[in-house]
């Protein structure tokens, strides 16, 4: 099975848009959402059923034994991220709980212990496709390992099909990493201004470091034809494919607003993803392919 992962340097450049899209096309039976800090392939996807849902637990968080404790301060004292408060009655703010144990090694009498806490919920859609997400819940830090989750929970399904699409998180943090482990290909989504430019840099080297062959294509690309040039001028000095150039189009925010993919209205932009679809399919499946 081939894993085709969707990634932006920054948020807003269409990626999730281009997803369902991608989806769509290759009828895929087997897709994820590992943007897991903000979520929302799901209102475009249209599930008919109801998922099944599991807790995802990240790091423990220390709590107090209010009976066995005795008030000697030294968790307060010691705790670098200043998550427990009071003077006679000790509490723990979760929010600020790293999970370090640092207050349980320094109790003398073992009043403070590490237990699991949830850090959100896994989904999993199961009908004659396959769709995993997950959603973080406020304050955990755990996102690269929830993603892990995400598509580990997509390949347990045993679906017999030769493509997954992935919708990855924008940025390059910890999420992004994480989607971009074993997938056979990352395909960007950039956009033609200053900021854009400057995060394909940053996620094009991210990529390089797994050494996934990487593709472009520029969202939006007649917003600033000078950049959209620099764009793929970029990608030329750099071996990289420039999979196609997709234009501003107002239908296209009718159809997400609709609950629609853009390939399911006759448009411009419908037209042009289906140009780089096929590119990047193309490229995806053709390992001899020189780029």
């Amino acid at each position: 099975m081939k894993q085709l992962l969707i990634l932006s340097g920054k948020g807003g450049t269409g990626k999730t848009t281009l997803v369902s899209a991608f989806i769509k096309l290759a009828n895929a039976k087997m897709y994820a959402d590992c943007d897991v800090d903000a979520p929302n392939l799901h209102l475009i996807m249209n599930q008919a059923s109801a998922p099944k849902q599991s807790d995802y637990y990240g790091m423990p968080k220390a709590e107090i034994d209010q009976d066995v404790c005795n008030q000697c301060d030294l968790c307060r004292q010691n705790c670098r991220f200043e998550a427990i408060e009071g003077m006679v009655k000790y509490t723990v703010d979760p929010y600020a709980c790293e999970g370090c144990g640092v207050c349980a090694a320094v109790c003398p009498v073992g009043a403070v212990s590490l237990k699991p806490a949830k850090a959100g919920d896994l989904m999993l859609y199961v009908n004659d496709s396959v769709f995993s997400t997950a959603e973080l819940k406020m304050g955990s830090g755990t996102s690269g390992k929830l993603v892990t989750e995400v598509k580990k929970q997509m390949k347990s399904a045993l679906i017999d099909t030769g493509l997954a699409i992935i919708d990855g998180s924008p940025g390059i943090g910890c999420p992004v990493i994480a989607s971009l482990s074993g997938v056979d290909m990352v395909l960007i989504v950039a956009e033609p201004s200053i900021s854009g430019i400057s995060d394909m840099e940053r996620i094009i080297k991210t990529a390089e470091k797994f050494h996934t062959r990487t593709a472009v294509c520029i969202n939006k690309y007649d917003t600033n034809i000078e950049n959209t040039k620099k764009i793929e001028s970029f990608c030329r000095q750099s071996y990289l494919p420039c999979v196609g150039r997709i234009p501003y189009d107002s239908e296209v925010i009718k159809a997400i607003n609709k609950g629609q993919s853009v390939v399911d209205v006759d448009t411009a932009a419908a037209y042009a993803i289906k140009k780089v679809f096929d590119k990047a399919i193309t490229i995806l499946f053709n390992e001899s392919l020189v780029l």
